[in-house]
């Protein structure tokens, strides 16, 4: 098999044979060779219905034209200038327009750039040092949230290289948690500058807040002057088109953007009020710079994407979501699998314990062993999910009815397995 040739090759030259670390898998990963709509081939040939989407940027599917055409036309005018372009305009307005707590934005080229950067605009802002963060959440693989749970709230860190008292400032309770909260705060909630959580946690599945839950952060915030930090990487976007906090009524002070805003090419952002966002450098004291922030390839992507993303195209792949969450649902009682399904709008995960998950000790309770199973035998079947219980599935504009019926009967096949 070829894949296993190339991964052979790439241990001598990539730590672990990958990228990311996400991407293995035993024993060795596909390689891809090729995508268009919501289909992935790899380098042996095989195709498969990609639920990964790249882990959630492939809104519109692989390859989609009105996003390629674009970009090509781009490329062949330059692709970085160093200075400001109209485009960065044009989709700094459409943000503004769809993202409810947005009225400035700086760009940034990911996740992790405009997670770190919000969390020290909170800081600048606030004067304040301290953030809390929730139990399990991923905000990328910057220092401060790199952490794990210590004694009470106080986090350690999760990865070698990050100094101790690097994270000494990180807190953490767990989510859906309104007491282990309101204790925090009470204790330590004048020197907290921001709390920042996915109002969806999509990095450790797919758990909702609880009813309420996001209303009593918003009140609990604005009662102790701690800034709101919605971390809207995945569901910007995804969920509707001003994110979560549209979906939920909730308004943030700033909402970190990725994925999808680039429409498939590095980016992300943050945004938050004028007020707020004029403390970034050149008009503040909070600087925050990068050769290829708003880098006029990604813009056109973004650009391109979100001029897509109406009510009716939410309407018609939330709709996909339901359906496919449906049929789930119908082959776990069939089969008499106690497993809980998650999932909003177009986003879903089976968990394979028969307790509910809340929050990520809940989440830990899954069985991984059966979930490698289950992932492994829908790769027979030609059906691509993460590989891993804690990554949340995607769905995209180019999956059609007959994917979903095909994948149903990959994911009954896969499931019987874990009877056997």
């Amino acid at each position: 098999m070829k894949s296993e040739t190339l991964f052979k090759k790439s241990k001598d030259l990539l730590p672990g044979g990958v990228s990311s670390p996400v991407r293995a898998f035993q024993p060795y990963p596909f390689f891809a060779k090729e995508g268009i709509g919501s289909h992935l081939w790899d380098v042996d040939g095989k195709r498969y219905i990609d639920y990964c989407l790249a882990y959630g940027p492939l809104i519109l599917g692989h390859a989609a034209p009105n996003i390629i055409n674009p970009v090509h036309n781009q490329l062949k005018k330059g692709t970085a200038f160093g200075v400001p372009t109209e485009n960065e305009i044009e989709l700094a307005k459409i943000v503004v327009d769809k993202v409810p707590c947005a009225e400035m934005i700086r760009f940034v080229n990911s996740g992790t750039e405009a997670t770190m950067s919000a969390i020290r605009l909170a800081r600048g802002f606030t004067g304040k040092n301290k953030i809390v963060k929730f139990e399990g959440s991923y905000h990328g693989a910057h220092d401060y949230v790199l952490v794990k749970s210590g004694s009470g709230a106080t986090c350690l860190p999760d990865s070698a290289g990050v100094p101790s008292n690097t994270t000494e400032n990180t807190l953490s309770v767990p989510f859906n948690d309104e007491e282990a909260l309101i204790e925090l705060i009470e204790a330590q909630g004048l020197d907290i500058a921001a709390i920042i959580l996915e109002p969806v946690m999509g990095n450790i599945g797919c758990i909702e807040p609880k009813p309420g839950y996001l209303k009593f952060l918003r009140e609990i915030t604005v009662e102790n002057d701690i800034l709101l930090i919605f971390d809207e990487v995945i569901t910007g976007f995804r969920i509707s088109e001003g994110g979560a906090q549209e979906y939920y009524g909730v308004i943030p002070d700033l909402v970190t953007l990725g994925k999808i805003i680039g429409g498939g090419f590095p980016m992300g952002a943050f945004a938050g009020s004028k007020e707020i966002m004029e403390k970034i450098s050149p008009l503040g004291n909070v600087y925050q710079a990068g050769t290829f922030n708003g880098n006029p390839i990604s813009i056109t992507a973004g650009l391109n994407t979100l001029k897509q993303l109406d009510s009716n195209f939410y309407m018609d792949i939330n709709k996909k979501g339901e359906l496919l969450r449906n049929g789930i649902k119908d082959i776990l009682q069939d089969l008499k699998l106690e497993f809980n399904l998650a999932g909003i709008g177009s986003m879903f995960q089976i968990y394979f314990t028969a307790e509910e998950v809340y929050d990520y000790q809940d989440a830990k309770k899954a069985d991984v062993d059966k979930f490698m199973t289950y992932f492994h035998e829908l790769l027979k079947e030609n059906v691509f999910i993460p590989p891993s219980q804690f990554e949340c599935c995607f769905l995209s504009k180019a999956h059609s009815s007959t994917d979903l019926t095909d994948t149903l009967t990959s994911m009954e096949s896969a499931l019987k397995m874990i009877l056997e």
